[in-house]
C-alpha cells in the first residue's frame, strides 16, 4: 500500500479537490456531491479500542459504549478518530504508524478519500505514553505569564502534529466558583480576566503549530451546586455574562481558535448541548465564531439519560444539531442511525446537516485533508521504513530535553510562596525531615489528565514512560550536604495514623521539617482531585491535618509544601508554620522546581490563581464577591481567605511609589492614564506582578467589591527601578446591567494598583463622566502597560 491516497475522482472533484480554489467553493462542491449518509458520517467520531481497554476515563462510559464495527462504517467516511494515543500505552512511533494505517483505511474506503480528524487530550501536555507531563492549568494561572504558556502550548502542538494528531481538547476556560469541584486542577483560576488571557495564549500556541484548539466547557460547568461534578448549575444571567462567558469571548475574538466543546451543564433547565441561543446565537451570530462545536463525551446522549429533555436518541440528536453542535464525540451514539431516523421523521431538516458538515469539511480543508497530495505519513515517520515496525520502536521521543527544560521553566514560575518567617531559603540544614504522603510518590506532581494518572493505573505492568523524580530525590540533589530523612506519616487519604509516631520522631531530630502534603489525582472517586473527585470540604484529605498539627507541635520549624490540585485550608499552619509553599500539580519537573525554591536557587514568582481558604467550610467563595459575600456582622461564618487571589511572596521586596494620574476623570467612552515607580528594594533579582483592580462603589446592580482588569509581570534586578504606565479604557468598567445589556456607567471609581487582591499598594480615585454607554463584544478588553527603565 502506498503512503499517498489515490482518489477515484468524482465528476465535481476537480473543484473540491483543487487547492487553488477558495475553501468555501471547494466545500460547497463536495457537499453537493455527497449523499446524506456520507454527510452524516462526517459528524461523529469513533473510539477504537476503548471498550476492549477497560476502565472508565469519561463519565458514564460503561453505560454509553457499544461495540463499533469500524469496517461497516467506513464506506460512508468518518469525521473523527478519538484518542489514538491516549486510550492505551503505545510506543509513540508505533502509535503514529497505527494511526497512519487507520487513516489509510478510512480514506481508501470512502469514495472521496477523506481521512478523519484525529483528536487527543492535551490539558497538561500531550496525553500519550512517554510524552512530557507539563504543569496543570492551575499552575499556568499561577505564572501570570501568557507568553510562557504560549511557548508551552506551541511545544505541545508540535508534538501532537508530528505524530499525526490534528485537534487538541484544551484549554479549559471554566472559571473556578467552588474549590470543592474536582476539576479545579484543570481550570486556570477564579478570575475571568486571568483565565481569558492565559487560555488565549495557550490557544495561540497550539494553533501556531497547525493544531485545532478546543475551548471547553461552553459554558458554566464549573459553577455546579456544591462543587459536585455534573451537578445542576444555579446561576443568574449576569453571573454567566460577567464571570463565565468573558474568557470564551476573549479567546474567540483574539486567539484564532477553531473549535468549541459544549458543556455537560444545564443552566436554568436548559442543557448547553441543546441551547441554540448559546451555541448559535451568542457564539456564532454575535461573536462571529466560524469553527466547529463538538460535544463533550456522550454529552448528546446525556440530553436523554441525564437531563431528560429528549425522550429518545432521535430527539437528542435533533436537539443538539438544532442548537449548533456539529460533531458527536467520542463515538457514534446519536448522530448515526438515530439522526437518520430523526431526519426521516421530520424532527430536523437536512439543511442543518449541511450546515454542520460544511463546518467540518472546512476544517478538514484548512488542515490539508482534502488536498490531492494529502498523505497520512506524519513528520515523525518521514523517511522511515514503515514495513519494519520493530525498527521504529523507540525512534520518536515525545519528552526531549527541550520539553523538559520548558516544563521546568513553567513549574519554577508557578510555585507560590505563601508565607515565610525568614526560614526560607534554607541555609544548608544538616538534617531535613521530609514528612508526608507526597515525599516519595513519583506521581505526586501529575494531574488527572496526564497519561500516567489518566490511563496508566489500568496498566500497572507498563512503565510510567517518563522520569518523575520524587520530592525526596529532588531535595537530596538540591542539598547534597544535608541528610534527608523521609517518613510517610499518613497516606494521602484514609484514616490510618499509625505512622504518626515515626513522623514526630523524625521531625524532632531534624533542623527543619518539610511537610509534603497534597492530593492524588484520579478519576471518578479514584483520587482526591480530578474529574469526579469532588471534596465535601476544603480540609486537607485524609489525616493530613493531623500529621501537620503533630509536626507543628514538635517545635521544629515546619515548611509546609503542597503538591495539590486545589487550595486547602491549613488550620494552625497559617499562623504557626515557618513557611508555606504551594504548587498545583507542577508536572514532571515540579519537584526540582520546588527544591530550587526551598534552597533559594529559584526565586519564587508564582501568584495565587485561586484564594486559599482559612477555614475548610468558610466558603464556597472566591475573591469576586460583593460586600454581602464577605465577612459581615450578621453571620458567624467568615469567608475571608488565609491568602487572597494574586498573593505570592519572593525573596526580594518591591516598593511602589510616585503615583501620578494624568486626569482623575474621563468620559464613559474615554480612557484613564496613570503611572508609578516600581523599585526592587531587595538584594536579589525578582519579578513583581502588577495587578490592576477596579472598585465600583455605587452601580445600578450589585458588583463585586473588586475585580481584576489587568496585570503585567515586571522583572527587576536588585536596586533597579522602572516607571510603569497604565492606560485603562472606560470599557473595562462595564458590566451587565438590569436590562441584560453591558453598560459603562458614570460615577466615582477606584483603580487599585496591587500586589494581590488583599495587598493594594497604590489607589487612584477616578471618575467617569457623561451618559451611560452600552458596549458589545467589540469593546476594549485590556489595559495597556508600558514599562520604561529608570535610573537613580
Amino acid at each position: 500500500m502506498t503512503d499517498n491516497v489515490t482518489l477515484d475522482i468524482q465528476p465535481d472533484a476537480a473543484m473540491w479537490n483543487d487547492p487553488a480554489l477558495d475553501v468555501a467553493t471547494r466545500v460547497d462542491a463536495l457537499v453537493a456531491a455527497m449523499t446524506l449518509p456520507e454527510k452524516i458520517a462526517q459528524l461523529y467520531g469513533v473510539w477504537v479500542g476503548a471498550s476492549a481497554d477497560g476502565g472508565e476515563v469519561a463519565p458514564y462510559q460503561h453505560e454509553m459504549e457499544e461495540p463499533v464495527d469500524l469496517d461497516a462504517l467506513l464506506d460512508d467516511g468518518l469525521g473523527q478518530l478519538t484518542r489514538p494515543f491516549g486510550t492505551a500505552p503505545v510506543d509513540p512511533a508505533l502509535g503514529a504508524l497505527s494511526l497512519l494505517r487507520t487513516q489509510q483505511r478510512i480514506a481508501a474506503a470512502n469514495r472521496f478519500g477523506i481521512p478523519a480528524i484525529a483528536h487527543e487530550e492535551c490539558l497538561a501536555g500531550f496525553a500519550a505514553w512517554g510524552a512530557t507531563a507539563y504543569p496543570v492549568p492551575l499552575s499556568w494561572g499561577a505564572t501570570f505569564d501568557p507568553g510562557l504558556i504560549r511557548r508551552m502550548a506551541a511545544a505541545i502542538g508540535a508534538d501532537l502534529r508530528r505524530v499525526g494528531v490534528h485537534q487538541g481538547l484544551a484549554p479549559v476556560l471554566d472559571v473556578v466558583r467552588d474549590a470543592r469541584w474536582g476539576r479545579v486542577e484543570e481550570a486556570i483560576g477564579e478570575d475571568p480576566y486571568l483565565v481569558g488571557t492565559i487560555a488565549t495564549a495557550y490557544v495561540r500556541g497550539l494553533e501556531s503549530e497547525g493544531v485545532v484548539a478546543t475551548l471547553k466547557h461552553f459554558a458554566g460547568y464549573s459553577a455546579s451546586r456544591a462543587g459536585r461534578n455534573l451537578a445542576p448549575v444555579s446561576m443568574g444571567l449576569r453571573e454567566r455574562a460577567d464571570v463565565i462567558l468573558p474568557p470564551f469571548e476573549m479567546a474567540v475574538r483574539e486567539s484564532g481558535v477553531r473549535s468549541v466543546m459544549s458543556a455537560y451543564t444545564d443552566i436554568d433547565g436548559v442543557p448547553s448541548a441543546a441551547d441554540e441561543e448559546l451555541q448559535t446565537g451568542l457564539l456564532r451570530e454575535t461573536w462571529g465564531f466560524t469553527g466547529t462545536v463538538v460535544a463533550d463525551y456522550f454529552g448528546i446522549a446525556f440530553l436523554r439519560t441525564l437531563h431528560g429533555v429528549a425522550g429518545s436518541w432521535q430527539e437528542a440528536a435533533a436537539a443538539a444539531l438544532v442548537a449548533g453542535v456539529d460533531v458527536e464525540l467520542p463515538t457514534v451514539k446519536t448522530f448515526g442511525a438515530p439522526l437518520r431516523e430523526a431526519l426521516a421523521a421530520g424532527l430536523v431538516p437536512e439543511s442543518l446537516v449541511d450546515r454542520a458538515v460544511r463546518r467540518v469539511l472546512t476544517q478538514k480543508a484548512q488542515l490539508g485533508l482534502l488536498d490531492p497530495g494529502w498523505s497520512p505519513v506524519p513528520a515523525a515517520l518521514a523517511g522511515a521504513d514503515l514495513a519494519d515496525p520493530d525498527a521504529l520502536r523507540g525512534t520518536v521521543d515525545l519528552d526531549p530535553p527541550a520539553n523538559r527544560a520548558l516544563a521546568r521553566e513553567v513549574a519554577e514560575q508557578a510555585v507560590v510562596l505563601l508565607a515565610n518567617d525568614g526560614t526560607l531559603p534554607l541555609a544548608r540544614p544538616a538534617r531535613i525531615a521530609l514528612v508526608g504522603p507526597q515525599a516519595e510518590s513519583p506521581t505526586a506532581v501529575l494531574g488527572c489528565y496526564s497519561f500516567p494518572a489518566h490511563v496508566g493505573p489500568r496498566h500497572p505492568e507498563v512503565p510510567v514512560g517518563i522520569a518523575l523524580p520524587t520530592l525526596a530525590d529532588a531535595l537530596r540533589a538540591e542539598f547534597p550536604d544535608s541528610t534527608v530523612v523521609t517518613v510517610t506519616g499518613v497516606p494521602v487519604d484514609g484514616t490510618d495514623t499509625s505512622g504518626l509516631p515515626a513522623a514526630v520522631e523524625a521531625a524532632r531530630d531534624a533542623d527543619v521539617v518539610v511537610a509534603a502534603l497534597g492530593d492524588r489525582a484520579g478519576l471518578f472517586g479514584r483520587g482526591t482531585s480530578g474529574e469526579g473527585c469532588d471534596a465535601e470540604s476544603l480540609a486537607l484529605p485524609g489525616a493530613q491535618q493531623h500529621l501537620l498539627d503533630a509536626l507543628l507541635d514538635t517545635g521544629t520549624p515546619v515548611v509546609v509544601t503542597l503538591l495539590a490540585g486545589r487550595p486547602y485550608a491549613l488550620g494552625r499552619a497559617v499562623d504557626e508554620a515557618a513557611a508555606v509553599v504551594q504548587s498545583f500539580f507542577p508536572g514532571e519537573e515540579g519537584t526540582p522546581a520546588i527544591a530550587g525554591v526551598l534552597s533559594g536557587r529559584v526565586e519564587p514568582q508564582g501568584r495565587l490563581p485561586v484564594s486559599v481558604p482559612r477555614r475548610p467550610g468558610g466558603g464556597p467563595s472566591t475573591y469576586l464577591a460583593p460586600r454581602l459575600g464577605q465577612a459581615t456582622d450578621v453571620s458567624n461564618v467568615d469567608p475571608t481567605p488565609a491568602y487572597g487571589f494574586g498573593h505570592g511572596l519572593g525573596y526580594t521586596t518591591f516598593d511602589w511609589s510616585e503615583l501620578v494620574v494624568d486626569e482623575p476623570y474621563a468620559a464613559t467612552d474615554g480612557e484613564l492614564r496613570l503611572r508609578f515607580t516600581l523599585r526592587n528594594t531587595g538584594s536579589r533579582w525578582g519579578s513583581e506582578v502588577v495587578q490592576v483592580y477596579a472598585h465600583d462603589p455605587v452601580a445600578s446592580v450589585v458588583q463585586p467589591v473588586q475585580r481584576l482588569i489587568g496585570y503585567h509581570r515586571v522583572p527587576l534586578d536588585a536596586g533597579a527601578a522602572c516607571r510603569v504606565d497604565v492606560a485603562v479604557p472606560a470599557d473595562l468598567f462595564s458590566f451587565t446591567g438590569r436590562d441584560g445589556r453591558r453598560v459603562v456607567e458614570a460615577g466615582e471609581l477606584e483603580l487599585r494598583l496591587s500586589a494581590s487582591s488583599t495587598d493594594h499598594r497604590l489607589v487612584a480615585a477616578v471618575e467617569l463622566r457623561g451618559p451611560a454607554r452600552h458596549v458589545d463584544h467589540t469593546r476594549s478588553l485590556h489595559p495597556r502597560f508600558t514599562v520604561t527603565s529608570r535610573h537613580g
